[in-house]
């Protein structure tokens, strides 16, 4: 039986508040500087995703998390939760994505992106990463997407031209448009065009955005005005 995804941060957040995992945060807290401060999971949790702390800050209560997460023993596992919880909101922007670009199934995109995610965070090279989310969030993204290509490539070979796996008429439409979309705001609003295609196209939050690349509310909003103002200015000479 297959475990929803809201189910499967139901089960992090239930795990966060048990005794033993308050123990280990505790044990945490005293070899971590940057953590002693917080009392518990929730409060470290809603400075992350909702404090006022700067962007600069919050990387580094997330370089701190890494470090212990890559460590071992039990203290790892709490440090590797806390991670994944500390990223949900992004990670949850690149599911609904993946399923929108159809690489797999809700059930397979939640699986693979826990795996991958649990799996960046063990492995991340801490001496050539600046931005620990953005960087574990892309990467993980690029992935996704590299694997289903790879996947289509190797169907189409064996297929061999099968009219079944020939693209229908709307699947070529969409995927023409929307790269035309994306080398069109490139030319106009430059590297904030991904930016724009997540909230205007594929209908993410701006605080969401904020979160998978590394920035604060305040400059995502800022960014993005500026973008849509230099997009009505571009509208506006065509008419």
């Amino acid at each position: 039986m297959s475990i929803a995804w809201h189910e499967i941060r139901d089960h992090l957040m239930l795990s966060s508040s048990t005794l033993n995992f308050q123990r280990n945060f505790e044990a945490l807290r005293r070899n971590s500087e940057p953590l002693a401060h917080f009392a518990d999971p929730a409060a470290l949790l809603d400075t992350l995703h909702v404090g006022c702390r700067a962007p600069d800050d919050k990387n580094r209560l997330l370089v701190a998390l890494v470090a212990a997460a890559q460590s071992g023993g039990a203290v790892s596992d709490c440090a590797l939760t806390l991670m994944l919880l500390a990223l949900w909101p992004g990670l949850d922007a690149v599911r609904r994505r993946s399923i929108w670009r159809r690489i797999g199934t809700g059930d397979e995109v939640a699986s693979e992106i826990l795996a991958r995610a649990s799996e960046a965070i063990r492995g991340l090279d801490m001496q050539r990463v600046n931005w620990i989310a953005a960087t574990i969030l892309r990467n993980i993204e690029r992935d996704l997407i590299r694997t289903r290509q790879r996947k289509d490539r190797h169907q189409s070979l064996r297929s061999e031209a099968d009219p079944d796996e020939i693209p229908t008429d709307d699947q070529a439409s969409a995927n023409a448009s929307s790269a035309l979309l994306h080398r069109d705001l490139v030319r106009i609003v430059g590297k904030d065009s991904d930016l724009v295609i997540r909230v205007a196209v594929d209908g993410f939050s701006q605080a969401e955005v904020a979160s998978e690349m590394g920035l604060s509310e305040a400059a995502t909003r800022k960014r993005y005005q500026r973008a849509t103002r230099r997009l009505r200015d571009a509208l506006q000479e065509f008419r």
